[in-house]
């Protein structure tokens, strides 16, 4: 079976390499699919996040890195039996995801895998990288 661990990966961070090496473990193959969500402005273009993805996975056997600018369940259809992986920080994170799993079941009959962070890396989000680099930038000669 496939999995599919989306994202929008702006930019990718330590949790979600994390998920994507513990989803490899447990499935034989594993797509890391860089969604384009057109609520969200992108900070990278969808190909320099596809590189970065490549880059950080690249020796991870069984993992290939993908885009997609469509409804994710479409994606799943297309690649064949799969599975969505999800990596759940917080509770909050519980909340939203079971929501969109509901969803992508009910509209494409696309089944969700959640796993919990790994003790460390839950403070590791993408927006909280983002702030503290572009204060980092500001601050610095």
């Amino acid at each position: 079976m496939i999995a599919v661990c989306a994202g929008s990966f702006d930019p990718v961070t330590d949790g979600h390499v994390d998920v994507i090496t513990r989803a490899a473990e447990l499935f034989e193959r594993v797509i890391a699919l860089v969604a384009v969500n057109p609520a969200k402005v992108g900070r990278f273009a969808v190909p320099q996040r596809v590189a970065m993805l490549r880059e950080r996975l690249s020796g991870l056997d069984g993992v290939v890195v993908d885009s997609w600018d469509g409804l994710l369940v479409d994606y799943c259809r297309q690649a064949g039996e799969c599975v969505l992986v999800r990596g759940l920080r917080t509770g909050a994170d519980v909340a939203d995801e079971l929501k969109l799993a509901m969803m992508n079941s009910a509209v494409g009959g696309v089944e969700t895998v959640f796993l919990p962070t790994t003790v460390g890396l839950g403070h590791h989000s993408s927006t909280v990288l983002t702030e503290v680099a572009a204060h980092r930038a500001v601050e610095q000669p």
